[in-house]
């Protein structure tokens, strides 16, 4: 028995924890050079899963390829629900109105106009010119937005709040 009451606060750290992970947030690593030079690359940072998503903020969405998850990407958001976004001339347009672009890094390609579902998010990387996004494969379902990032953990030297 006594072992038994030992036990039971290192249980309930275990489940905290699981839930905690599971629920509100967690480590991810950045991989690639698509969301430079706001991010290098193999960082880790915090991802908030329980965060409303709004315009500019740093997502990590799965990529769904035929109904099976392909790649899980870190962008940020353009377009919210129900707006249409296109890009001119490599200027980016919501609802018609011309938005401020002030985390691209390079020029960004002109795509159609495209309207988004009641669910669905526009997602571009911040280094337009290598950036795998929803200018080439579409928006993004609410459903695939595992969360927001924009705490650095690691390295330290970059230790803080991403804007």
């Amino acid at each position: 028995m006594k072992f038994i009451k030992e036990i039971i606060p290192y249980v309930i750290i275990l489940v905290v924890v699981i839930l905690i992970r599971s629920f509100i947030v967690t480590p991810i690593k950045v991989n690639g050079m698509s969301m430079y030079d706001t991010l290098n690359g193999n960082e880790i940072m915090l991802l908030w899963k329980q965060k409303a998503v709004e315009r500019y903020d740093i997502v990590v969405a799965d990529l769904i390829v035929d109904g099976k998850k392909e790649d899980t990407l870190i962008k940020r958001v353009y377009g919210l629900p129900g707006e249409t976004i296109k890009c001119e001339d490599g200027i980016l347009y919501v609802n018609d109105e011309r938005i401020d672009d002030p985390y691209a890094y390079g020029t960004t390609s002109d795509f159609e106009a495209v309207t988004l579902g009641s669910d669905e998010y526009f997602i571009l990387g911040d280094n337009r010119s290598i950036s795998l996004d929803s200018h080439i494969f579409g928006p993004v379902k609410k459903e695939n937005i595992q969360g927001v990032t924009d705490f650095i953990l690691f390295p330290f030297d970059q230790f803080g709040k991403v804007e």
